[in-house]
């Protein structure tokens, strides 16, 4: 048994077997040479799934099993392709992933937490997964990086799939889709690729505002999305805006973009955000005390990405050192949550947030004035003062004009409380903290 089989019998312990056949099966070790390992994969969608998703697993197991490798180098080899030649022209790979839907095998409803920031969306991509083409066609789902809008596109795709075999999923993204469109335009091979995305039953598109400004591929799309639209076939978009506000769409695209329905996707709040830290580290098979649990979903920014990469980041070490999983650990391990936040955030530069996103000036927050357009920014400044700064509630109530501390308090729990009931404050809250961080 070479190396690589090694590596490969190790990791078939931890994921599931459908997904060790779909992405590592069919790996097998071209060569091994100082620290580097060259790995040969059947195309370039599997290298460039295996190293997005597993990249960190198989270090781990490189480690774990006392291996003297710091990388690995995946290289795709046709038939007949010499050890260090295979991949050298891209267009042996072929220009399009047929009959590969490209979906990630953990991003199903089963594994979606749902909250308030996301109940809508993921209603309606429920929706269009019992009845494709007949609920809301296009559905279109925009929110910040990271919130879970690329999980509910592959959870549509997983359901279809599951219910019938024959339903023809595409899944792509904008850039690949641009990246593809190239690749056959200049290969002469557009006839594969008309047939590859105009017979797809149900298309999911990520990332789709990367069109902008990309007039030939624009064009493109347009016919596409006219073709499967005409046939009824199910139309899923994702961007990180709604339409209206993507710069650089046509027209006449960002009026069928908002043909069907628009859904967004916001920050979770802080209840989501441990329901999320919950499931993942079941998933992972790790237990996680409440204490950690409180101080990551509390620490981490309102990104669900940041939010699990924080927890793999943990377990990675508890694995590394042979730790249990503690607040301690928790402190040590991301001391960059509590360093980036807290000696970066001042009150100052919260007011001056604050007072920028409601047309205010600074010194209009700390007057005294029970005017609600100056009351109501300066307790969402307060309560924002309060959760990322380490200051007490008297030095609070100094920096707003000598504001006494029962005040602060009052204010702090009052958007606290709004915060839960309105989705609008609580995507103003998440937006400040963003820009803030």
């Amino acid at each position: 048994m070479d190396v690589w089989e090694r590596i490969k019998q190790h990791l078939a312990t931890q994921l599931s077997v459908q997904s060790y056949r779909n992405w590592l099966e069919k790996t097998t070790l071209e060569n091994a040479t100082g620290e580097l390992l060259y790995v040969s994969v059947p195309d370039a969608a599997s290298r460039e799934w295996i190293e997005q998703e597993y990249g960190g697993r198989i270090l781990s197991a490189i480690r774990a099993l006392g291996l003297p490798y710091r990388a690995v180098v995946y290289q795709v080899h046709t038939n007949g392709d010499a050890p260090g030649e295979a991949g050298a022209n891209p267009e042996h790979e072929g220009p399009l992933p047929l009959g590969s839907p490209h979906l990630n095998p953990r991003f199903t409803f089963g594994n979606f937490v749902v909250g308030p920031c996301n109940q809508f969306a993921h209603a309606a991509a429920r929706a269009v997964a019992e009845m494709p083409a007949r609920s809301y066609n296009p559905l279109f789902i925009y929110g910040g990086t990271g919130m879970g809008k690329t999980h509910l596109m592959h959870a549509i795709g997983h359901s279809l799939l599951e219910t019938s075999q024959r339903v023809r999923v595409v899944y792509t993204t904008g850039e690949r889709f641009m990246n593809e469109l190239i690749r056959c335009i200049r290969t002469d091979q557009m006839g594969l690729f008309h047939r590859h995305y105009r017979r797809a039953d149900v298309l999911l598109v990520d990332d789709i505002h990367v069109l902008a400004n990309k007039e030939r591929t624009q064009e493109e799309f347009f016919h596409t999305f006219n073709e499967l639209y005409d046939h009824q076939k199910q139309i899923v978009l994702s961007s990180d805006s709604p339409p209206g506000d993507v710069p650089g769409l046509v027209d006449r695209l960002r009026s069928r973009f908002e043909w069907g329905l628009l859904v967004d996707v916001q920050p979770p709040d802080l209840e989501t955000k441990m329901a999320i830290l919950d499931r993942k580290a079941e998933m992972e098979g790790v237990e996680l005390p409440e204490d950690v649990r409180i101080f990551i979903a509390t620490k981490a920014k309102s990104n669900v990405r940041e939010l699990e990469g924080a927890l793999i980041k943990l377990i990675a070490y508890s694995s590394v050192t042979g730790e249990k999983v503690s607040l301690t650990m928790a402190r040590q391990v991301l001391k960059h949550f509590e360093a980036g936040q807290r000696h970066r955030i001042t009150i100052d530069s919260i007011i001056r947030e604050v007072a920028e996103r409601f047309n205010l000036q600074p010194s209009q927050i700390k007057q005294r004035t029970n005017a609600r357009k100056i009351a109501y920014p300066r307790q969402i400044a307060m309560y924002l003062a309060k959760e990322l700064t380490p200051a007490s509630l008297p030095e609070i109530g100094r920096a707003f004009g000598g504001k006494h501390h029962t005040t602060v308090l009052h204010s702090v729990q009052k958007i606290d409380r709004l915060r839960q009931k309105d989705p609008d404050l609580n995507r103003t809250l998440n937006s400040l903290i963003d820009s803030l961080s």
